[in-house]
Formats: C-alpha cells, structure tokens, sequence
C-alpha cells in the first residue's frame, strides 16, 4: 500500500515535475523557433532592404547608362572623324617640340590597350579612397560609407563604395594588378561600357552575398575591397576561355588552365565559407564569382542584348526638341 500509495505520490510530483519540465522545454522551443525566426526575418528585411531597394536599383541604372554611354560614344566618333583628321593635318604643320611632358604622356596613353584604359579611371579612384584612409577627420565617413556591414544604418551607399576602398596598400596593390592583368581580355569580350556596368553590378551584388551570408550565420563585422568585383572579372574570363594559360606573378614558369585555376578559387573560397575563415570575406568572392559565371554564359543574353528599346528611347529623346512634337532637332 505505502508503496502504491508512495508510488502514486512519486507519480503526482514527479508529474508535476514533469509537466514544469515540459512546459519549460516548449517555452524553450518556443523562444529557439521565435529566435530562428527573427533571424531569418532580419535575413528576409536585409535582402530586402539591399537586394532588391539598392543592388536591383543600382544594377539596372548602370546597365542603362552604359548603353546611353554607347550610343554618345559612337555618335562622337562619327562627329569627331573628320575633327581628327583636320587636326592630324594640322599637327604636320605646326612645328614640333621635343621633350613636351604633355606628348610624352598622349604617346604612353596611345600605347595603352582598351581595357587598360578602361580600368586606368578604376584604379585612381581606388588610390584616391587610400589616400582618404589617411586623413584622420576622414575616419568616421570612411568608415560609415566605405566599408560594408549589414549591421550599419548606412546599407545602400558602401555597396557600391567599399568597391573601391582598401586600407592596406599591399591589397590595393593585388587587386589593381590583377585587373589590370585581366582588363584587356574582359573589355575585348564585352565592350568598354559593358565591362563597367558589370564591374559596378558585381561590387554591389557581391557585397550583397556578403550581407546575407553575415547575417543568416551572425558573423557581422565590416568588410571592403575590389575582390568581389574581380572576381566577377576573373571569373567571366576564365569561363569563356578556359584553356588560356595563367601563370602566378612571382612563378611565372608554372602555368594552369583558367578553367581550373577558377575551380580552385571556388573550392577554397566554398571551403572558407562553410568553415567559417574570417581573413577574406569568401562570401563576396563567392557572390562575384558566381555572377561572372552567369553573366557571360546568360547575362549577356538576357541584358545587355535587350538593351534596344532603351537606346530608341534615347535617341528618340536626342532627336527631338522639347515642346516640338518632333519636327525640331537638338
């Protein structure tokens, strides 16, 4: 009986027990489900917020300046044919002057490719936001707006900005070397306004990778460089011509297939993603690589050949003066 009875009283506190237990346990549960879901709310308002109001904003103005940019550009080099030709003319016949600094630096210019003097405006710019590092009243803005962290106010502008911002000159100096490297062949696939809509497209779309992966794992904290945009660059290269031969700078007498050399930088950078190394931010490479590989297999495609209506749109707008109905010209 006194067992029955003591067991009967164990079963009463013990259920009790039992009952706080698990009215414990799902309270916990409950606050783990309310936890993981703001989580992913604070994931969802991040992509939101910088995916579709910033980098879809930013992304679809770029490719429709750069075809505006086309089309002025073509439309000078017609108008500007016959200008050049009377210039050369001219030259011949004023007297030539030796040692003139500004001659020496139009020949250097001239003997540059297309691409190198497409990212030539790249690179100062990158050495000017160095600069900006060193002045000490400069540190609260540079810091707001060149560097990216989805845990700032400021979400928009440093997608775009921290493209172009480096704090160390030995990263600065990787980077520049590697577009510079790689300018020639992206701006003879694309064209000079096409490689900077998508050289603009992937800072903001990789800092965006950056800013979802940060926040969906709660490893938060700044980040900036041109990596994420060269690696677009690397990236759309080494896939439209992978049986060209690289070659690392400091042993040039190894060479490796671009196809293979793009493997292994998304093996290494999927690598540090999932294991969670902090050095590089392989998040942006990640999102830079991936949007090289499928702008120029499908991008190119879908975008920039549907540029058309836009350009109309343009010239249509150019041709005509306002108020007019189109019989006045600009």
């Amino acid at each position: 009986m006194w067992l029955s009875q003591g067991g009967k009283e164990s079963g009463v506190k013990e259920g009790s027990r039992t009952s706080r237990d698990a009215a414990q346990a799902g309270a916990e549960s409950t606050d783990g489900a309310t936890h993981a879901t703001s989580s992913w709310e604070v994931v969802r308002q991040t992509g939101q917020t910088a995916g579709v109001h910033c980098g879809g904003q930013f992304t679809g103005c770029s490719f429709g300046a750069a075809a505006i940019w086309q089309y002025e550009s073509l439309k000078y080099r017609v108008q500007s044919y016959f200008n050049e030709v009377r210039a050369d003319w001219l030259d011949k016949l004023r007297p030539q002057k030796h040692g003139d600094l500004r001659k020496q630096v139009n020949q250097w210019w001239n003997s540059l490719s297309e691409g190198q003097r497409s990212v030539t405006g790249i690179i100062v710019a990158n050495a000017l936001v160095f600069c900006c590092w060193r002045i000490p009243v400069l540190q609260h803005a540079m810091v707001k707006y060149f560097t990216s962290d989805p845990a700032s106010k400021a979400l928009c502008w440093p997608m775009l900005l921290s493209t172009f911002s480096h704090y160390s000159l030995l990263h600065m100096a990787a980077n520049m070397y590697v577009l510079w490297s790689f300018s020639s062949s992206i701006v003879n696939l694309m064209g000079r306004e096409q490689f900077m809509a998508v050289y603009l497209s992937a800072g903001v779309i990789s800092t965006f990778v950056s800013y979802v992966c940060k926040t969906a794992t709660g490893r938060l904290g700044p980040s900036l460089g041109a990596s994420g945009a060269i690696m677009t660059v690397l990236a759309a290269v080494c896939t439209k011509m992978p049986e060209a031969k690289l070659a690392v700078i400091f042993l040039p007498i190894y060479t490796f297939s671009a196809g293979n050399a793009l493997k292994a930088i998304v093996a290494l950078d999927t690598t540090g993603l999932i294991m969670g190394w902090r050095f590089f931010d392989h998040a942006a490479h990640l999102g830079g690589a991936l949007f090289g590989m499928w702008y120029i297999l499908y991008g190119h495609e879908l975008i920039w050949k549907n540029r058309e209506p836009l350009v109309k749109l343009w010239h249509n707008f150019r041709t005509r003066g306002p108020g007019t109905g189109g019989s006045g010209s600009l």
